[in-house]
């Protein structure tokens, strides 16, 4: 698992949207985490240019900004805004293995084509005889 010091962060809050009454008005809950990855060691570049090739949504101008307004409590939206973070990262952390090209079994072929052939026979059943 990959370590990031929390000093690279840096937390924006605003209000954020949806249920809780008044305090929805009061309160700036919401956390916009930003995260400037290429500045960040804690990295190796295998691992950036598989998370912004499948991560591109994620990023604004060259940094990670990751929003959470899950929770009314900051705190609980910022540990929720590094959590996210942490998923992202664990899914590119290793590069996924190739897929190899397999071709259908003798079995599966004979099982197709003897359906098929049920299924033909079905249908000239229920034509109708002139």
């Amino acid at each position: 698992m990959i370590k990031i010091p929390h000093t690279e962060f840096k937390f924006t809050f605003s209000r954020s949207s949806g249920a809780g009454g008044q305090n929805v008005n009061k309160v700036n809950s919401k956390a916009s985490m930003t995260w400037e990855m290429e500045v960040s060691k804690s990295l190796s570049s295998f691992v950036k240019i598989r998370f912004t090739e499948k991560y591109k949504r994620y990023i604004i101008d060259s940094n990670v900004v990751i929003h959470s307004q899950k929770y009314r409590s900051q705190a609980q939206n910022i540990d929720d805004c590094i959590a996210k973070l942490h998923e992202l990262i664990a899914d590119v952390e290793f590069p996924q293995k190739a897929r190899r090209k397999t071709k259908p079994t003798r079995g599966s072929n004979t099982r197709r084509l003897d359906k098929k052939k049920k299924d033909s026979l079905n249908k000239k059943l229920r034509r109708q005889k002139f």
